[in-house]
């Protein structure tokens, strides 16, 4: 398969995936095609060696495992965020405008390039919460067609627009629904989208998207475009990954939260106890003591899996001076002093090693220093469960704009690595001592 062609397969799933809730539900799909036994929190669970599972949570994260046939001693893991930055539509959203327009009155989330919003169709996924027989069901509910715009004003009526401005999200980005005809017309869409009635619609959570498609561009069709790359990118490789490799002494997992560009502090995020929920309750239905599992845990490692940040074309001068990555020059390392990123010597150089095995190539991110970074996945699951940990990511331009850009070839990096260290075992053989098999 050529770089464009795996491209166009992670195109296919964001367009698939306009919400959290739709990731999800894809991935989903992907597993259960695969094979795998869904299991719930609710119920208990009986697993079995040889099989594989997957669970869910808030119906916005995901952890699907592979458990070996023979036993296992360890856990390779990667880990990676559902979400992405968004306007969410409020509780009774209608905003009537001099009764000639209906607006929807929304609120940011996560931290956003406000600019690009403007003068792009638009439309609304995500989940409806309905009263039916008795019992609260989900629905998800995606309105394929363009249908609201945030309009820009006017440069006669802001001269000094170009010249920078701070956009007020209560006033300036307010999405256009319709014109006066449209008052009282968002709930009774929903409805009639979702096939329901308007009085059995509880509440719901619905987001704005970004409608343009995603599109490989180019002088040598070296670049692809699309909403939602960070981190939908990296859900697609790690998951690809994950699904080809086979492990026959460690029980490989592929995690995906909900979360992380609010700070991931949610049941579902990657600070939740989910994880460790998850492995806790492996080795209680496999009959592994805590010692056993502690034991595991001291034998695993986890790659965290966001996007980083590409040298700017316009202003290279952003980038630190000695760790520039690119488009299509292979997988990034992130580091940072503070562990807003969880990557530390032994991680890097264990996670090296492995691309090293896979011949992807690694490039290196460092925040310069009088820039402040995020951070991620990685320093966060390991306040529940600690082991080594190495962040990770694909280098993109435009990051948190709805429309964003990296490399072809950098999927199939990230997929080619996943699925050389889902194969692999980390193995500990004394403090600071480690084995690669």
């Amino acid at each position: 398969m050529t770089y464009q062609e795996t491209t166009r397969k992670l195109l296919e799933f964001i367009d698939a995936s306009p919400s959290c809730y739709h990731v999800i539900a894809n991935l989903k799909k992907i597993y259960e095609d695969a094979g795998f036994i869904e299991l719930r929190e609710e119920t208990s669970w009986n697993i079995t060696a040889g099989k594989n599972y997957y669970v869910v949570r808030n119906g916005s994260s995901i952890v699907a495992f592979k458990v070996p046939e023979k036993g296992w001693s360890g856990f390779q893991m990667a880990a990676s965020h559902s979400d992405f930055p968004s306007f969410k539509i409020k509780t009774n959203p209608e905003v009537d405008v001099e009764k000639h327009y209906t607006c929807l009155n929304v609120e940011k989330y996560g931290g956003m390039l406000c600019a690009p919003w403007f003068d792009r169709p638009l439309s609304i996924a995500g989940r409806i919460l309905v009263e039916e027989e008795g019992r609260i069901v989900t629905k998800l509910l995606n309105i394929p067609r363009d249908l609201v715009m945030i309009p820009n004003v006017a440069i006669h009526m802001n001269r000094e627009v170009n010249n920078g401005y701070a956009y007020n999200p209560q006033v300036d980005m307010i999405p256009l629904f319709g014109d006066e005809t449209a008052k009282g017309g968002f709930i009774k869409l929903i409805a009639g989208e979702a096939g329901v009635r308007m009085e059995d619609i509880l509440d719901m959570d619905m987001f704005l998207y970004n409608r343009m498609p995603g599109t490989i561009w180019g002088a040598n069709e070296e670049y692809v475009s699309s909403r939602s790359l960070d981190d939908l990118q990296c859900v697609f490789g790690t998951v690809q990954g994950f699904l080809k490799a086979e492990n026959d002494t460690r029980i490989t997992m592929c995690c995906v939260f909900d979360n992380e560009e609010v700070g991931s502090a949610t049941k579902q995020g990657a600070e939740s106890t989910m994880l460790s929920d998850v492995l806790h309750r492996i080795a209680d239905s496999m009959g592994k003591s805590r010692e056993e599992l502690l034991q595991a845990i001291a034998n695993s490692f986890l790659l965290s899996a966001d996007n980083g940040h590409a040298v700017h074309p316009n202003h290279p001068e952003k980038a630190d001076p000695t760790n520039r990555p690119y488009p299509n020059k292979g997988v990034v390392i992130k580091y940072n002093a503070n562990q807003k990123y969880v990557t530390d010597g032994v991680s890097a150089g264990i996670f090296k090693t492995i691309c090293k095995k896979a011949g992807v190539p690694v490039q290196t991110y460092v925040n310069r220093s009088d820039i402040a970074g995020g951070s991620t996945l990685g320093n966060l699951a390991n306040k529940h469960v600690s082991m080594n940990s190495v962040d990770i990511g694909l280098a993109q331009l435009a990051m948190h704009s709805p429309y964003e850009t990296a490399g072809v070839k950098d999927t199939a990096y990230m997929i080619k690595a996943c699925d050389t260290f889902f194969a692999s075992a980390v193995c500990a053989e004394g403090d600071g001592v480690y084995r690669i098999l």
